[in-house]
């Protein structure tokens, strides 16, 4: 039964013993040799090793999957299923002899054992518990026993994320590798993958991946316990159980010893222990693997190796033949003898059973092993098939393999996809590795190996992409080696350090790729910060000495530079002195930071004294003493925007010299509001409102309205104050513009209030309010409005009248406003505010509150309180006439259009009209209150005061009726009061352009 031991060798021991390198040394001192390896990865490893010192011509690769045998072979390199018989090699050893007791592959390892020898030399490697069984078995044996040439130590239980570099993770299952080295991805960079069912030209670049430290973890199955050489210094389990392909079990301690054994090459020492779930080992295990204690392997897997050819029943009966011998067991059935059992029960094989020849044929079809794995019955069917050709026709058809072939030749997929073509493609590996079976077999061997060449790059590919991070993995292995790392960044702000992208910058500050998690981003910032240093420092330099034009700020206090945001406004010590607070990463530095903070003060230093001119020279000039200073500090704290309203007290105390040292300042005391018309542009008002906000510690900052609208809707509940700071005031539903509020203050004042008027085009036309609109804007300003109806009556159109007054005139009836090119509706644009004033200032100055019609105790004073040597501005302010800059265009009516007279009808059209009339609120007792005409979100208002001095007054105090100059009063018998003496005519300046307009317009009158 056994074969002659002389010159048998087992040289036994630990892992990392040098056993495997002993081996190869002894088989490449004799002529020829061979060597059976456990797994096809190992082979490979092996092959390219001998071929590196021998050269590939004499030296042949023989798997189940892969057969490279040149003329002139010398040195085989096998599986251990694949070795070949009986070719007379001078040496032959078997690598991994303990496995003669695995469950799945024992009996192959035990027919080696048994029947394999060498011409000269037989050698049989493998571990120390297999010393009774091979002195038992071959007799004459020699035995040498190798100690470990590093110390290996049990390190305990270890978080992955504080697994140390150059470490291997076991896991069991497909699930546990992928999850293990997706979450090393996140942590610590990446990891490689390594599997038994990887082709080796995935695993060999998966291991390359690893051997140059791209990775720093590997993560694996049991398959890197079976003799491969990495440079790993810890083994980590991440479980203890393992499928062996029939049930769960528990791992063996020599099984564990195995593998933990991998830690430490040659004389470096190494540790293993436990990760994830997997619970600490008992202190027995630690000090058996430590020591290398095991107990004895006691019984090897065997089957009867004569086998009976005579009927698949014989075959069948020889297979499951049973020994005597102590020392053997009859393996369980595999795979191959399940199918030659279930092929046995299908009548179109047995049908075509006529000899040994078709029974050995048949049995050599069922050791096809099932690479697939999906279920006995369907393998089954595929060896039928494939027995059912070479049977019929003696070869597999060409067409019918192209075919297999063809549907697995694709890289598109997942991990798990690809996988699965790469189990697929091994089958027709395997099939066309057998000789015979094909017509042109190495057309097929070169075709199969190239797809499964192609797949096995795509699933490198595919698994690199996964579980690995290179711009993590290639930032920290730079780092690591301490080389110079340099940011670049481009036109767009994407960082990249060593051609890898980490980010983007900002400002000066640096955003992190947000697919990065908490534990990559830490190491990303690391590698960032080190390389953008350099960039940080041109980049302040640049910014320091960019122009304002490429800096800006936000209507919520944000300060830009170009699209990105490098501070914000503060509150500072002064409401116009804000301070700033630069964006820049802390790890720029803090010269960096100061930098950009005295450039960002800069600019926001100048913007305020360019924007704020007007107010803050009225701040400097030292001629304002007194009232007028403590009058200017006020608009100050105000932003240049004051109502009247809340002031009505100070304005009546300051006198008209006063008043002329503040118009010269460019203040104007509107009826409503007092303010510098300049600061009413949009610049200053955007800025303003920001000031403002900052100044009052607001958390949303109130925006202002588009520029150019002279009303807007105001959303309910919105203060007053927040209007005024826009350069609006709230009335009703609306805010209308304040400077335009105060021209329709003039025009409402020359109206008889108390007997009720109705609204004219220019009150329309200056407001771009429909005539309803316009009702809720002067019910908002204190008036009474009653609606009414009457029949629409159109003039007839003469001769002189213009076309365009017919035009307005219809406007009226109609409820629109009249045509104004310096007025815009809703939604459209008006002009500026003109630095100008437009009305009789001196008579907004005495009415402390709207008087549009005053009565006995409303009367307006003398008007005349422009000061000696007011400027040309002065002069305008106190013209009765309008500047010509609000003089309102007249809208020409197309020639040919006629204005359509009213049809002759029986019923009249009807037309609504308001009705307005002065209607203040009143406190308890009856008297007005002093906020009559607020708006009516409640702002404070003023009283009507009397007029001052002793004005004309007839019996009783009465006022007499004004005389209009041509002997009449108004058609209607409303009283009429004059609003002031006639002013002593002055001298025209023809060289003033504002006494020039003036003349303009006396003329036209």
């Amino acid at each position: 039964m056994m074969a002659r031991a002389a010159h048998v060798t087992a040289v036994l021991g630990p892992t990392n013993t040098g056993k495997t390198h002993y081996a190869i040394e002894r088989m490449l001192a004799y002529r020829t040799g061979v060597i059976g390896l456990p797994l096809r990865l190992l082979a490979r490893e092996v092959y390219d090793r001998i071929v590196s010192l021998r050269g590939p011509s004499v030296v042949a690769l023989v798997t189940g999957e892969e057969r490279i045998v040149p003329e002139r072979t010398q040195y085989w390199v096998c599986t251990v299923e694949a070795m070949p018989a009986e070719i007379g090699a001078d040496f032959l050893a078997v690598d991994e002899i303990q496995l003669c007791a695995d469950l799945e592959r024992g009996h192959v390892f035990t027919d080696r054992l048994l029947h394999a020898r060498g011409l000269h030399e037989t050698m049989f490697l493998g571990a120390d518990t297999m010393r009774g069984a091979i002195a038992a078995l071959v007799p004459g044996v020699q035995i040498l026993r190798r100690e470990r040439f590093s110390e290996l130590t049990y390190a305990g239980s270890r978080r992955i994320s504080r697994m140390p570099p150059r470490s291997a993770i076991v896991g069991f299952s497909v699930e546990n590798v992928y999850a293990i080295a997706e979450l090393l991805r996140r942590q610590k960079g990446g990891a490689a993958v390594v599997m038994g069912a990887l082709s080796p030209r995935t695993r060999n670049a998966q291991v390359e991946l690893y051997q140059s430290g791209e990775v720093d973890y590997l993560v694996a199955t049991d398959a890197i316990g079976m003799g491969l050489n990495l440079d790993i210094t810890h083994v980590a389990f991440s479980g203890l159980r393992k499928f062996d392909g029939r049930r769960m079990r528990d791992l063996s301690v020599p099984e564990l010893a195995q593998i933990a054994g991998r830690a430490g090459r040659y004389k470096t020492h190494g540790s293993f222990g436990v990760t994830g779930e997997a619970h600490p080992l008992d202190e027995e295990v630690v000090e058996a693997i430590q020591d290398h204690r095991f107990a004895p392997v006691r019984k090897l897997q065997w089957r009867n190796a004569d086998l009976s050819f005579g009927s698949v029943d014989r075959l069948i009966g020889s297979l499951e033949a049973r020994t005597d011998d102590e020392w053997l067991t009859r393996t369980r059935e595999a795979d191959d003898l399940m199918a030659l059992k279930s092929l046995a029960a299908d009548t179109e094989v047995t049908g075509r059973i006529r000899g040994g020849r078709d029974v050995r044929l048949l049995w050599d079809v069922c050791r096809i092993p099932d690479f697939r794995g999906i279920s006995h019955a369907e393998h089954a069917t595929l060896l039928g098939q494939i027995f059912s050709f070479l049977h019929d026709v003696g070869r597999v058809p060409n067409d019918w393999m192209a075919r297999q072939v063809k549907r697995i030749d694709r890289s598109d997929g997942d991990i798990d996809t690809l996988s699965k073509r790469l189990a697929y493609i091994r089958t027709w590996t395997y099939v066309a590795q057998r000789s015979g079976w094909l017509d042109d077999e190495i057309h097929w061997r070169g075709e199969t190996r190239a797809v499964e060449d192609r797949l096995s790059d795509a699933l490198h590919g595919a698994l690199t992409q996964r579980f690995v991070d290179r711009r993590t993995s290639v930032l920290l292995r730079r780092l690591k080696q301490k080389e110079g790392l340099v940011a670049e960044v481009n036109d767009s702000g994407e960082v990249t350090v060593a051609e890898q992208h980490v980010g983007r910058m900002e400002g000066f500050r640096f955003r992190q790729d947000k697919s990065a998690t908490p534990e990559e981003a830490k190491m990303l910032r690391q590698a960032a910060m080190t390389a953008l240093r350099p960039e940080f420092h041109l980049r302040a330099d640049r910014f320091y000495n960019a122009p304002d034009t490429e800096i800006d700020f936000t209507e919520q206090g944000g300060l830009m530079w170009g699209e990105h945001a490098v501070g914000k406004l503060v509150k500072g010590a002064e409401a116009l002195k804000p301070s700033v607070e630069a964006f820049v990463e802390e790890d720029a530095g803090r010269e960096i930071s100061e930098k950009v903070t005295r450039r960002l003060q800069h600019f926001i230093d100048r913007k305020v004294a360019t924007l704020f001119e007007p107010l803050l020279a009225m701040s400097r000039d030292e001629a304002l003493t007194g009232l007028p200073r403590g009058f200017a500090f006020q608009l100050m704290e105000s932003f240049g925007v004051l109502p009247r309203d809340g002031v009505a007290a100070d304005v009546k105390a300051l006198d008209q010299d006063a008043r002329g040292q503040l118009r010269r300042h460019g203040v104007r005391f509107g009826q409503y509001t007092v303010f510098l018309p300049l600061l009413l542009k949009p610049a200053p008002t955007r800025l303003r409102l920001v000031l403002w906000s900052l100044w009052n510690n607001l958390d949303i900052f109130p925006e202002a309205p588009p520029p150019g609208l002279v009303t807007v809707p105001v959303p309910e509940g919105t203060p007053q104050e927040h209007a005024a700071m826009s350069g609006y005031r709230i009335a009703g539903t609306r805010a209308i513009r304040i400077d335009m509020l105060e021209r329709l203050a003039d025009m409402l004042r020359a109206e008889n209030s108390r007997a009720g008027f109705e609204a004219t085009p220019d009150m329309l036309s200056i407001t771009g309010m429909t005539l309803e609109q316009f009702a809720d804007l002067m019910q908002g300003l204190g008036y009474h409005a009653e609606k009414g109806e009457r029949a629409k009556v159109k003039p007839p159109r003469t001769d002189d009248t213009p076309p365009e007054a017919a035009v307005a005139a219809d406007a009226v009836e109609e409820g629109a406003s009249a045509p104004d090119e310096t007025a815009a509706p809703e939604g459209t644009e008006a002009p500026e505010p003109d630095v100008t004033e437009t009305v009789d200032e001196a008579a907004a100055d005495a009415a402390e509150a709207p008087t549009p019609n005053p009565g006995e105790e409303d009367a307006i004073p003398d008007a005349a309180e422009t000061p000696e040597g007011a400027g040309p501005q002065e002069a305008a302010t106190d013209a009765e006439e309008t500047p010509a800059e609000y003089v309102t265009a007249a809208a020409e009516t197309p020639e040919g259009d006629a204005v359509e007279e009213q049809s002759d009808s029986s019923e009249p059209e009807v037309e609504s009209f308001y009705t307005f009339t002065w209607a203040p609120r009143r406190q308890a007792g009856g008297r007005p209150r002093r906020d009559a005409g607020r708006a009516q979100n409640g702002e404070r208002g003023e009283r009507p005061g009397k007029p001052k001095g002793k004005g004309p007054k007839g019996k009783g105090g009465k006022r007499p009726p004004r005389h209009d100059g041509k002997g009449g009063g108004k058609p209607d018998g409303a009283r009429v009061y004059q609003a002031r003496p006639p002013k002593k005519e002055k001298p025209i300046d023809p060289d003033n352009p504002f006494a020039a307009a003036l003349m303009g317009l006396t003329e036209k009158k």
